[in-house]
């Protein structure tokens, strides 16, 4: 008696870790799995801007990117519904801090009907904060484009000019990418939050956006395709202005 006893219960226990197991390694999956598509969410932003820059007459800017105060990119944003309000797509955002630009911090866009306005399917999308106040409203964490902060569609070109300085006294450019074609699109009416959960995978638990996008939180080295990008095109194009103002100088002293 005392001995099927005994074996039912180890044949009832062995049941139960093997179900325990099973549970843990599917879990496991799961978390390997987000980890490896926050890790594909920065490499296609850094994949974004490098080739947004890459062709200096259809590139955002010098003027723009020198001043910029923070850079976002949402690659592949997609329309999940027919009509209106159907947009969502998920990003990353740096911002310049006294000592370089900041970790990043997750984000996450929706609504408005302007997404498809290109002719694509899914769309890349690139915001360029280009004064403190605009940086303000983003700290807040979630504010809408249009409402809380003024946002205008950016100029096309490296060396775009009076275009360029108007479309500057709006706090947001943003610019839309779709079958190849690269433009400056309205996105009144979208929303732009800190995606929370992304946040807590990404540095093992929640930081407020505060804090990762003032310089208070090390980036993780995950984010580093992305930052080097932005710090290679900020620094290029601060480089292509000094060049610029050189180039002034000289020819007025003759």
């Amino acid at each position: 008696m005392n001995l099927r006893f005994t074996s039912g219960a180890v044949a009832k226990c062995l049941v139960v870790l093997m179900l325990c197991s099973l549970f843990v390694g599917v879990s496991r999956a799961a978390d390997d799995k987000e980890d490896s598509d926050i890790a594909k969410r920065i490499d296609n932003s850094a994949k974004v801007l490098e080739e947004i820059m890459a062709t200096p007459d259809k590139a955002i800017p010098d003027k723009v990117m020198k001043k910029a105060k923070c850079i976002a990119v949402i690659p592949s944003m997609v329309k999940i519904a027919v009509g209106f309000g159907g947009n969502h797509g998920k990003g990353v955002v740096t911002c310049r801090t006294e000592t370089g630009w900041s970790a990043l911090a997750p984000i996450t866009i929706t609504g408005g009907s302007w997404g498809l306005q290109l002719g694509g399917q899914a769309v890349d999308l690139v915001m360029i904060v280009t004064n403190e106040q605009g940086m303000e409203h983003l700290l807040s964490s979630k504010f809408k484009l249009g409402a809380d902060a003024s946002a205008a569609a950016g100029p096309v070109g490296r060396d775009a000019g009076a275009d360029t300085d108007i479309k500057m006294r709006s706090e947001v450019l943003t610019y839309s990418r779709a079958r190849g074609l690269f433009a400056g699109v309205d996105l009144s009416g979208a929303s732009l939050t800190q995606d929370k959960d992304e946040t807590r995978l990404l540095y093992g638990h929640f930081v407020p956006f505060p804090d990762i996008l003032s310089g208070k939180v090390h980036a993780t080295a995950t984010s580093e395709s992305f930052l080097g990008a932005v710090r290679k095109y900020s620094i290029q194009s601060k480089e292509s202005g000094k060049n610029e103002s050189h180039s002034t100088s000289v020819s007025g002293s003759k």
